[in-house]
Parts: C-alpha cells; sequence; structure tokens
C-alpha cells in the first residue's frame, strides 16, 4: 500500500469510527463531490470491511453546478426535485449513517446571480425540511469532513503550484483533525472529553446572557431559560456517539430567537454556495437583523436574510478558543468547517434542538414557544478574534468573564 493509499485509509477511519461512528449492519450514506472519488473508494472499502449493509453514494459535479448557474434558465433555481431529498429521509427513517463531503471551489458562483444563488439555497432548504429536522435534533449520526480539490487549495495556498498546493491542504487538514497523532482514534477521545469539560461549566452556569465586546462587536445574546450547552460530541437517538464536525474546537447552545442586541462583525470570510462574503457587520434589535453592508458579497448576505423569517435571527452560539490546532496553523481556509472551528461563531437561521431541555421531542411549534428559532436555512460565521471578551450574564445582572482576549477564563 503507497503512502497515499494509507492516508486515504486512515483518513477514512477517522470519518467512519470517530465522525459517524459505523455500526455493524448500518447503511452508510455518502454525499460527495465528484473530485474526491479517491478517497470515497477508500471509504466504501473501511465501511463494508466495518460490517456495513450497504454504502449509498450521491455523487455532485461542481462544474456542472457552475454550468447551471451560466445558462439555465430563471424558473429552473426555484425547483429543487422532492425525490432527490425523499431518499434522505427514508433513509435516517432506516437508521443509516450519514457523511457529507465539503471541499470545493470557494469561487465557484463568485460570477452567478446571487438572486438565483439564494432562490436555489431557499428551495433546497424547503425540500429538505424534513431531513434536516433529524439532523438537528441528532435522531441519526451524522459528520462533515473535508477533501481538498485543486481549486479549494489554489485559494488556500495561492503562490504554490496545484499538486503542492493540494499535499499542503491535506497536511493542513491531517494537523487540524489531529491524524498526526499516534493513535488519532484516542487522541479524539481526550479532546472530546476537553470539550465536555467546558460544556459541563457552563451548563452549572446557567448565564441568562452572553456579553461580547470585541473591534467592531458589541452584542448581547439571551439564552433560553432551558438551554443546553453541548460539545463536538452527540449521541443518536440510537444511543451511537458520534462528532458531526470533523474537525471541531466548539462548545455551542441556542439563542433565545427575541434576545440578540447589538452590532457583530464577521472576522474571515464566509464560503456560502461558491461566494465569499468578506468583513459584514449585522446589526440586531430584539433579536432580529435590522441592519447589515459588506466589503464583499453583500448581496448574497441579502439572500441568506431573506431565506425564511427566521434567517434573520440567530440559531446557534459556539464559542471557541482563538489558540487551537486549526487557527495555530495561520491559515484562513475559506471553508466554514474549518473557520468556524478557529474561532467564536454564531448561525444565522435554525438553532439545534437537543439544545434545550427536553427539545428533542418538541415540535416546531414547541420549539418557538420556548425561543428557539425555527428556519430553512442555518449559515455559521465567525466573530471570534483574539482581542475578543465575553461575559457571562446572570438574572440579577452579576457578570462572570467567560472569555479573555480569545481565551477561556472559566
Amino acid at each position: 500500500m503507497t503512502t497515499i493509499e494509507q492516508n486515504l485509509e486512515n483518513y477514512a477511519d477517522l470519518a467512519l469510527k470517530v465522525g459517524v461512528n459505523l455500526q455493524k449492519g448500518q447503511t452508510l450514506y455518502v454525499r460527495t463531490p465528484i473530485y474526491a472519488a479517491p478517497f470515497v473508494r477508500a471509504l466504501t472499502k473501511r465501511a463494508y470491511e466495518m460490517g456495513s449493509k450497504n454504502v449509498h453514494i450521491e455523487w455532485n459535479d461542481e462544474e456542472a453546478t457552475r454550468i447551471k448557474f451560466e445558462y439555465a434558465p430563471e424558473k429552473a433555481f426555484s425547483e429543487f426535485p422532492q425525490w432527490k431529498a425523499d431518499p434522505l429521509v427514508k433513509a435516517a427513517e432506516d437508521n443509516a449513517a450519514f457523511l457529507s463531503i465539503t471541499g470545493g471551489n470557494p469561487d465557484l458562483l463568485k460570477d452567478a446571480n446571487p438572486e438565483h444563488v439564494a432562490t436555489q439555497q431557499k428551495a433546497a432548504g424547503k425540500a429538505s425540511e424534513t431531513f434536516r429536522s433529524y439532523i438537528q435534533s441528532d435522531k441519526v449520526s451524522w459528520s462533515i469532513v473535508a477533501v481538498p480539490s485543486p481549486e479549494w487549495a489554489k485559494k488556500v495556498f495561492p503562490d504554490s503550484s496545484e499538486d503542492d498546493a493540494v499535499d499542503k491542504l491535506w497536511s493542513s487538514i491531517f494537523s487540524a483533525t489531529r491524524m498526526h497523532e499516534p493513535d488519532f482514534v484516542d487522541a479524539w477521545k481526550n479532546h472530546l472529553a476537553t470539550l465536555d469539560e467546558k460544556q459541563q461549566t457552563l451548563n452549572n452556569k446557567k448565564f441568562h446572557a452572553l456579553h461580547y465586546k470585541a473591534e467592531g462587536t458589541d452584542l448581547v445574546i439571551e439564552l433560553p431559560k432551558t438551554h443546553i450547552w453541548a460539545s463536538g460530541g452527540s449521541e443518536s437517538k440510537a444511543g451511537v456517539n458520534f462528532v458531526a464536525n470533523i474537525p471541531t474546537e466548539e462548545v455551542f447552545t441556542a439563542a433565545k430567537k427575541t434576545g440578540v442586541n447589538g452590532t457583530v462583525t464577521s472576522t474571515k470570510p464566509l464560503n456560502y454556495g461558491g461566494t465569499l462574503i468578506t468583513n459584514f457587520t449585522l446589526t440586531f434589535k430584539d433579536g432580529k437583523v435590522v441592519d447589515y453592508r459588506a466589503e464583499e458579497g453583500e448581496a448574497t448576505l441579502k439572500g441568506i436574510l431573506e431565506g425564511d423569517e427566521g434567517s434573520k435571527y440567530i440559531g446557534e452560539v459556539a464559542l471557541v478558543p482563538h489558540r487551537s490546532p486549526i487557527s495555530d496553523t495561520n491559515i484562513i481556509f475559506y471553508n466554514t468547517l474549518f473557520d468556524e472551528n478557529a474561532s467564536n461563531h454564531l448561525a444565522l437561521g435554525s438553532a439545534y434542538a437537543f439544545n434545550i431541555e427536553g427539545g428533542k421531542d418538541m415540535s416546531k411549534e414547541e420549539l418557538e414557544d420556548k425561543g428557539i428559532n425555527q428556519s430553512i436555512t442555518h449559515v455559521d460565521f465567525m466573530m471570534g478574534s483574539a482581542d475578543m471578551d465575553i461575559d457571562g450574564l446572570h438574572e440579577d445582572g452579576t457578570r462572570e468573564p467567560v472569555f479573555r482576549k480569545g481565551a477561556w477564563a472559566i
């Protein structure tokens, strides 16, 4: 076996053993771009060796997507075939494990009509609403891993040749995902245990709100009364432990829908559907975005905010220290999976049902009544920095430091 083949097999083990935690007799559902085929083949082999009943692969082609946005008629973007969404629901009901592969061209749709991008995302979001509810309530085991495309690699390492850029990006991915550890599965267990300690500390504090202060940011986020902090590890309805994001450095909860006030400024570019949004600021009043601006990609940001009514509110609140294996690479990945785990971040749109007591078994209406935002979108954006301070606020007005200068203070 060559070094490349061994690396791909090891990375497949990470995705299967740590990510979705594939069980014997379980179906694996993989959604992947076609450029990741060598890795997907290694993944498929390892899945069957681990006893998977079946590996279903849903391929997509970035170039075909770009062509669609260049040549398709306008009505094409308001359609999303239900027959693509329904098999995901059926597989979820059959307790499949779901693995998504990211890492495409960050600039894929930079020349596309932003209204078409927004319309397409909205159509896909509506069609996939049922399946997304399975994901956001952890009824199934699911995970996301990255495989570098040449275009992504060149975006991150523009001064390198294409082959060198891909090699460098693979190395950076392996570093960020602890693949260089002698026993990476054991290293992940130790890492998740550390995150769990922070999760427990925050749950014991039962803060009423968080107050963020940094350059360009002065924001207060109230938390639901029965909020629950979660960490990188999750548990499916079947009792299987899994890690949704590989890598992960976050501890997160839900915002109270109507309890966000102030201004927040992004600190890393947001890659949304092949378009970059940079240096943007959002102003909130009673939870809702009432003003926004962006240096680049403002029309795309507008499209996100107009996805539906819930798109204008915060769902997820995630705490990530400024120093981590990801941020220590000193790389802007132009990929949310990595950049969000190098920075405190928030998510516009839907919250996770499991971030509130009893939320996994609540209806949409019950979640809304508890202050949990519902939306067809969920878009993470990065707003942490080395100078960020965060205070936890209690209902009696007292404060406790949670972050100081981008580092944990509890």
